[in-house]
């Protein structure tokens, strides 16, 4: 017969072969759960009693017997009567369940976290992810308010979060800083007080050529660490701020030979494929940061990005989106360093389209940013040209930055 797993990343679950075993009610659960906590350790009965009931009814000993009693049925199903337990034993006071090392996710998680800090940096963050795949909700989740449960779930929480920062910082280091952004993104959603984790996306944006979105990241966390808990960014996170703003050679992607990034290239290009449909606003957006990518790649790359920036403003006009449209204009901040455009009528396309998008977009404080990247292309998209709005757009995105304090910004800004 297969042996049983159980699964307390989650509800509380036992398994045989794949298939649920039927543990009954709550109360049931509880004590298994109670004993995986354990960690194959002796709870005495009493301890069991005390822990599944705020105030134990008159038979409550009695009860947790015949909960050990079905559970034990539930287990091994095939025991005969009266044959002593292989697995939920009785010893001494209470009861312990000896299952493997690795019949527990929980157990297997914390073993491959370990296991992968000592092998080799490159397979490490296969080794993690597939360990983080052992999750299916909240750790015990059914027992959040248990007392007994408390320590235990925020100990495996911690573990997950650190196991989470550890493989982006691993990715970072190993030149596949790319990959490291979403998870970072999702983890941040749901735990924006780690600022381990800002730093590192941060740090993976800037080496995958994104400066302005890297120095957002760090201006997002200090704005919601100084306005939810009153408290200035760390150390790291300082320096790190600085070393971008400074482009401190350090902070530069190890180099990584041309052919592993063709195929990283080309799995990620695939994956994106399959997960974003076509005429999704995402890929209006992630058009528009390969073509700033592209444009200052040199060689022919500025003129293809030239060539297809005004189809890609064009679409997201189409959308009737004002918001989608001011991020895929205001996105292509390119550094200008002539006097006069190379492509008039191209640029006067792009200014035409960014008054209509200023005009139409709401005038709120949360817009503030995208009117600014708009100003700022009206401005930098007009030069050489006799006109007032120029200079006049220029000065107005500069204000914007100033007020928002926003290096990235400022610096889009002022070349305008």
């Amino acid at each position: 017969m297969e042996p049983v797993t159980f699964g307390v990343l989650g509800p509380v679950t036992a398994e045989r072969g794949g298939a649920p075993l039927a543990l009954k009610g709550p109360r049931h659960r509880a004590v298994l759960a109670r004993l995986v906590v354990a960690r194959r350790r002796v709870v005495p009965l009493a301890r069991l009693v005390e822990d599944l009931w705020d105030a134990p009814p008159p038979r409550a000993v009695g009860a947790v017997r015949t909960f050990v009693g079905d559970l034990r049925r539930a287990l091994e199903p095939e025991r005969p009567p009266r044959a002593p337990a292989g697995l939920l034993v009785t010893e001494g006071p209470g009861y312990a369940l000896r299952a493997a090392p690795d019949a527990v996710d929980a157990w297997r998680f914390e073993t491959a976290v370990t296991e992968a800090g000592r092998g080799p940096a490159s397979r490490a963050p296969d080794r993690i992810r597939t360990a983080l795949g052992e999750w299916r909700g909240p750790a015990y989740a059914e027992f959040g308010e248990a007392d007994w449960a408390r320590g235990e779930r925020s100990r495996l929480t911690e573990l997950r979060l650190g196991a989470v920062e550890r493989r982006a910082e691993l990715l970072v280091g190993l030149g596949r800083a790319a990959e490291a952004v979403p998870d970072l993104d999702a983890h941040l959603a749901e735990h924006p007080w780690r600022e381990e984790a800002w730093r590192l996306l941060a740090l993976a944006l800037y080496r995958t050529g994104r400066q302005a979105d890297a120095l957002d990241v760090l201006r997002r966390a200090r704005t919601l660490l100084a306005g939810r808990l009153g408290i200035d960014p760390g150390p790291r996170l300082r320096r790190l701020e600085a070393g971008i703003l400074a482009q401190d050679p350090e902070l530069d992607p190890p180099n990584e030979p041309a052919e592993a990034a063709a195929r990283l290239w080309a799995r990620a290009t695939e994956a994106y494929d399959r997960t974003v449909a076509a005429g999704a606003h995402a890929r209006l957006e992630s058009t528009v940061g390969l073509l700033r990518s592209l444009a200052v790649t040199g060689g022919g790359g500025l003129e293809a990005a030239r060539e297809h920036r005004t189809a890609a403003v064009a679409a997201a006009e189409e959308t009737g989106d004002p918001e989608l449209t001011a991020r895929v204009i205001g996105a292509y901040d390119v550094p200008a360093n002539w006097t006069r455009s190379d492509e008039p009528e191209t640029a006067r396309r792009i200014v035409a389209a960014a008054e209509r998008t200023l005009a139409a977009l709401p005038d709120t404080p949360a817009t503030d940013a995208s009117r600014c990247r708009l100003l700022a292309t009206v401005a930098l998209e007009s030069r050489g040209v006799r006109s007032r709005r120029g200079p006049r757009a220029a000065r107005e995105a500069e204000h914007i930055a100033r007020r928002l304090d926003d290096p990235a910004l400022l610096a889009f800004a002022l070349n305008g």
